[in-house]
């Protein structure tokens, strides 16, 4: 599985990247602001010094939400870089701006996805990933895990070659549990990748061996 990380800071991309297993990055408009990062030119230029950090994808996020306004967006943020995945909305114009950007070989996440059917469409119109919001669906009562699941399912009955992007990863389980269930990515906070490596025991079976090797040294 495929590792990503959700976020516009510069500092967390790199520490993840320093940690050897990142694979790429997602952002959105939220993101951005969340960082003080405002203005079209700023914005174009981050995703440019996210480039610079990382070897692989990184999803830069569309706004319009007409076909002519995400196909004029998308091609932009393409032109910036060869890592660049355009964005797009799972929405009626979103569906054809895939379907646009996949006949022009430009890779595209197919974002905001809460149903296997929203996940269908995308494939079929050869978005490169899907991305269902498996957190926000928790939060609604909605078993986001089942979701990834049934996508799963469906996307080997037929060989779709889009990859599941299980977003919206809140903790280390459900990067755990993607993982079970065949998501080929997963993108979240950079304290679900490092949670990763905890674990009790091996704090204290380090806390005894460091000990133990102390008093060796007497």
């Amino acid at each position: 599985m495929k590792f990503f990380i959700d976020t516009a800071n510069l500092d967390h991309i790199q520490e993840a990247q320093a940690l050897g297993v990142l694979d790429g990055v997602t952002t959105n408009p939220s993101l951005m602001a969340k960082e003080g990062i405002t203005g079209r030119d700023n914005i174009l230029k981050h995703y440019q010094k996210i480039c610079e950090i990382v070897d692989g994808d990184v999803s830069a996020e569309v706004i319009s939400t007409d076909f002519e306004g995400m196909v004029k967006e998308g091609e932009e943020l393409a032109k910036l870089h060869p890592q660049i995945v355009v964005k797009i909305p799972m929405i009626k114009e979103g569906i054809k701006a895939i379907k646009y950007f996949a006949d022009k070989g430009i890779k595209t996440n197919c974002t905001l996805v809460f149903s296997c059917g929203q996940a269908l469409l995308a494939a079929k119109a050869g978005a490169t990933y899907v991305s269902p919001f498996i957190g926000r669906l928790d939060d609604v009562s909605t078993d986001g895990l089942l979701l990834i699941n049934e996508i799963r399912e469906i996307y080997n009955n037929f060989n779709f070659e889009t990859e599941i992007l299980a977003a919206s990863v809140r903790h280390t389980m459900h990067v755990v549990n993607c993982a079970k269930i065949g998501a080929d990515v997963m993108t979240g906070p950079l304290s679900a990748i490092e949670g990763l490596v905890k674990h009790p025991l091996t704090d204290n079976g380090l806390k005894k061996f460091l000990e133990d090797a102390k008093s060796l040294a007497v």
